[in-house]
């Protein structure tokens, strides 16, 4: 049996923010950082607010990656503040604090007060970026910097009300961060259209993001204030973000997260150099299990949706892997991670302690393809 959870109200849209004026005699709390303030974004969002007599606070700390310390200051101020309305204005991290002091601070009112009292704010989440899906999603994920892990966690508690989609807000961001958020978009779908949990409510729109991908995030790489290839990848990041809400990731993402809290590589970049690796592994094509996987077929699907089937199975894999590499090298993205200047002996150091915390991470369980720390050990030998 498998469930689909739709999540928040999604506005989108021409003058989306202009929602933000439905609210009157509310106490917010705004969760962002401060590229937000330093672009005006923020200065526009208090334009609206403050005139309908609205209180509000701004915590402004969030920092990529944002670690466990980050979150902690944030609970204080929410705790402090005891808002009506938590606004969430950002990329995926900004949105991914909120969510865990959301998250938190519920647990703390559980252990202090009946069920029945528990007070939860309207959570209403703003994307800057058109990439980690976060304002649809029940996922988060923090760093702890002491241990150097990556913690992704997952409940539904966190799961904004309300998720505002204006591409405008993602006009001013460079084309390296367009093309890292735009490959994690890509990333997204990909997973959860071959996940174990995958349905035909997920696949469409894992399908549908696929496509907008691969037909808009060059066109808004090279040009980014066309706004029309702008709103293709906030809406593709969007419905790929509902996908893998309802049909999870995979070993894609774990790696990625092993990879990114080892060498602070961005969490985009990490997942667009292992993609055609993982695809390899999947599709059985590393160990000659191919006609045997589901995971095959629905990648030699992919590779017809975009326009590049190939006449078998194993050839519309190794398409959609070659145009995946193709896409990367578009956007100035390395095709394997020695380019990044990691050295070899070092990488070679931590491997095993990557592969263990890529076995234990939340997103491995549901890969279409059984994993063990030695094959998550030869996939990331494999990228490198």
């Amino acid at each position: 049996m498998y469930n689909f959870y739709v999540g928040p109200e999604i506005i989108n849209g021409e003058h989306t923010l202009n929602y933000l004026g439905n609210m009157e005699d509310k106490n917010i709390l705004i969760i962002t950082d401060q590229s937000m303030i330093k672009l005006g974004i923020i200065s526009k969002v208090e334009e609206i607010i403050k005139p309908k007599g609205n209180a509000y606070q701004i915590f402004s700390d969030v920092e990529s990656d944002p670690s466990l310390e980050i979150v902690k200051k944030g609970l204080s101020v929410f705790t402090k503040e005891k808002p009506d309305i938590l606004l969430a204005i950002g990329g995926g991290s900004a949105i991914d604090v909120a969510k865990v002091v959301l998250y938190f601070s519920i647990q703390i009112q559980k252990q202090l007060v009946e069920a029945a009292f528990i007070k939860k704010p309207t959570f209403i989440a703003i994307p800057t970026t058109s990439g980690s899906g976060s304002e649809v999603t029940s996922y988060t994920v923090v760093t702890d910097s002491e241990r150097k892990l990556k913690i992704p966690i997952k409940d539904r508690l966190m799961i904004p009300d309300v998720a505002i989609l204006d591409e405008s807000l993602t006009e001013s961001l460079p084309p390296k961060l367009t093309a890292e958020t735009g490959m994690d978009v890509l990333t997204h779908a990909l997973e959860a259209m071959v996940s174990k949990k995958a349905t035909v409510f997920t696949d469409v729109l894992a399908e549908k993001a696929i496509h907008l991908v691969f037909t808009h995030l060059p066109q808004a790489y090279h040009y980014g204030h066309d706004l029309f290839a702008r709103r293709q990848l906030h809406i593709a990041s969007c419905m790929a973000g509902i996908a893998f809400e309802n049909a999870s990731l995979g070993i894609n993402h774990s790696l990625a997260h092993a990879i990114g809290a080892k060498f602070h590589l961005s969490h985009g970049k990490s997942n667009a150099i292992l993609l055609p690796y993982v695809i390899a592994y999947n599709a059985g094509l590393t160990d000659g299990s191919l006609k045997h996987s589901t995971a095959a077929e629905k990648y030699a699907e992919i590779a017809k949706g975009i326009g590049y089937s190939g006449e078998s199975t194993e050839q519309g894999v190794k398409c959609l892997m070659m145009e995946i590499t193709k896409l990367n090298q578009t956007l100035s993205i390395p095709i394997s991670l020695n380019k990044m200047l990691i050295d070899k002996n070092i990488f070679e150091k931590h491997l095993p302690k990557m592969a263990k915390s890529a076995m234990k991470d939340i997103c491995t369980r549901d890969n279409p393809k059984k994993a063990c720390e030695r094959s998550l050990t030869e996939i990331l030998k494999s990228a490198y």
